[in-house]
């Protein structure tokens, strides 16, 4: 299976106007990859689009929401006429969501599943055919340390994550014979925020919700630029699977061998992050 020259070649990438996303951009634009930028923010989109320009980068960019599949089949085809050797995709785009199945309305969870699952689902189906058009291609989908192992606390994230994971590796055995391959990344924490500009159960104090999302927060430890590496490394390699970080390939390994069990040695460290219900101490 050959490799992937960034050089010259196009990569859509959601997600790209902050964190991981605006660092993976910058990592394949220092390869001389050309871009498509796809982000619902507007403005930060525009901005990294002015920077990478500035270092000498083609890019396009293509603001959407990809909950709204008429809108992404639309810019789906605004990609493959500016990028017509497209040669990869990278799904970065994501929130999060705090509080317990008790605090969470089916309405904040069903919203953090067509962000996270059906966002990275109707890009990658509305691009797949000028993905196959490429003599190689690849496409990444970022899941998560969650989708290898859910913790409490975290029901709708883990399950987006989960089935992101499912997806990847369903759509890598369809493809398979294809010129198109499929990896799925799994990172432990990187420090991007998303955490702290997550949403949160509408029904937990505000308080205590940024008390849980500062504990998650201080357990995150990989700089986006680092991951960023690391995500663009392995889409060029093709790679089918990638843990990123020791936290990751430690869970990895308890799961692993406990399969049922996991939970026990996860839940101290994570106790304060979880914990969305014991008040705010007064002051």
């Amino acid at each position: 299976m050959p490799v992937l020259d960034a050089a010259g070649r196009s990569s859509a990438i959601t997600g790209a106007a902050h964190g991981i996303g605006a660092e993976t951009a910058r990592a394949l634009a220092r390869r001389g990859a050309r871009l498509a930028l796809i982000d619902r923010d507007r403005t930060a989109l525009a901005q990294i689009a002015e920077e990478l320009r500035a270092a000498g980068c083609d890019v396009t960019v293509h603001p959407v929401d990809l909950r709204d599949d008429d809108a992404v089949a639309a810019c789906a085809t605004e990609i493959e006429t500016a990028h017509p050797a497209l040669q990869s995709l990278i799904t970065c785009a994501g929130s999060s969501m705090l509080g317990s199945l008790d605090q969470l309305t089916m309405e904040e969870m069903r919203w953090l599943m067509d962000v996270n699952l059906w966002g990275t689902v109707s890009i990658t189906k509305a691009l797949l055919p000028a993905l196959r058009r490429s003599p190689a291609a690849h496409i990444t989908h970022i899941a998560s340390i969650y989708g290898i192992a859910s913790p409490a606390g975290r029901i709708p994230y883990s399950m987006t994550k989960f089935a992101v994971r499912a997806f990847s590796e369903a759509l890598l055995h369809e493809l398979e014979g294809t010129t198109v391959t499929v990896g799925t990344v799994y990172p432990a924490g990187v420090r991007t925020g998303i955490i702290l500009h997550g949403r949160y159960a509408a029904s937990i104090d505000p308080g205590v919700a940024g008390r849980a999302a500062a504990a998650q927060a201080a357990m995150y430890h990989m700089e986006p630029a680092d991951a960023a590496e690391r995500i663009v490394r392995a889409t060029l390699q093709r790679r089918p699977r990638t843990l990123i970080g020791g936290e990751t390939r430690l869970v990895d390994a308890l799961v692993r061998l406990a399969p049922v069990r996991y939970w026990g040695p996860m839940r101290r460290p994570l106790r304060e992050a979880i914990d969305t219900t014991t008040p705010m101490s007064p002051r």
